[in-house]
């Protein structure tokens, strides 16, 4: 039987150093987000054929994101590590206009909040986008699912 989807998310608390509560919220709504709806299908196929579902523990070790995917009785299947260089730039436009939009919460126009958040939007979906490009031939995700994952990569790149 398929059930590919991811039914438990977990951070490497030791790669968190700092966080606020924006971004807080931001991990909390996430994890919730992608645990109620995803669709996560790693392609290697497992002797027993086991598909799913899935707990994952992501990290950042030496500038790589390693993902641990393991079965629901938490029995390690695989680990995928990728190159984060090419998320360098989507992660830090994405920290400097969340930093604007939260700011712009506390005192800008409803015109200027949007026009930010417009511009937010964009930054998530190039890194979706991106997250998607790099787990091709891997892992299948649709675009929420990887959405929700890069703000949960994003989070494991806060230093201060």
């Amino acid at each position: 039987m398929s059930d590919p989807r991811i039914i438990h998310v977990e951070l490497d608390e030791a790669t968190i150093i700092w966080r606020n509560a924006d971004i807080e919220q931001e991990r909390r709504i996430a994890i919730f987000d992608l645990i109620e709806e995803n669709h996560f299908k790693p392609l290697r196929e497992h002797s027993d054929g086991y598909a799913g579902p899935y707990k994952l523990h992501l990290s950042v070790q030496e500038g790589r994101l390693v993902i641990s995917i393991a079965r629901e009785d938490d029995q390690p299947l695989e680990t995928l590590i990728l190159a984060l260089g090419r998320f360098r730039r989507p992660i830090r436009d994405y920290f400097a206009i969340c930093d604007s939009y939260y700011q712009a919460i506390r005192k800008a126009s409803a015109q200027e909040i949007e026009t930010i958040d417009m511009a937010r939007r964009g930054v998530h979906d190039h890194g979706a986008e991106l997250l998607t490009e790099r787990l091709d031939g891997k892992i299948e995700v649709d675009f929420k699912t990887a959405r929700r994952l890069f703000t949960l990569i994003c989070v494991l790149h806060i230093k201060n």
